[in-house]
């Protein structure tokens, strides 16, 4: 499912217009990003938690000549699925 397939499928439950619909998804994913980038934690309870995690510096090889390159450490978002999420799939 891709966004735009997300936005149709809220404006159908919700029953409201697709324009409504994308301006709530909008509105919800701004919050979480904010929350993110806040170092905060974003709990969906049943869905799930997802979280900012620091990557350590570290050295790879560059795939074409092999040589060594370093890699900065990062802030990478995570995601931990919640228990009606596993049950939902299985």
């Amino acid at each position: 499912m891709n966004k735009a397939e997300l936005i149709d499928h809220i404006a159908r439950e919700a029953d409201i217009s697709r324009l409504s619909a994308a301006r709530a998804l909008e509105a919800a994913l701004g919050g979480m990003c904010g929350a993110l980038q806040r170092g905060e934690p974003v709990s969906l309870v049943g869905f799930g938690t997802f979280v900012v995690s620091t990557r350590a510096a570290r050295e790879g090889r560059n795939p074409r000549t092999g040589e060594p390159v370093k890699i900065r450490k990062a802030k990478v978002p995570k995601f931990r699925p919640g228990k009606a999420l596993k049950d939902a799939l299985n």
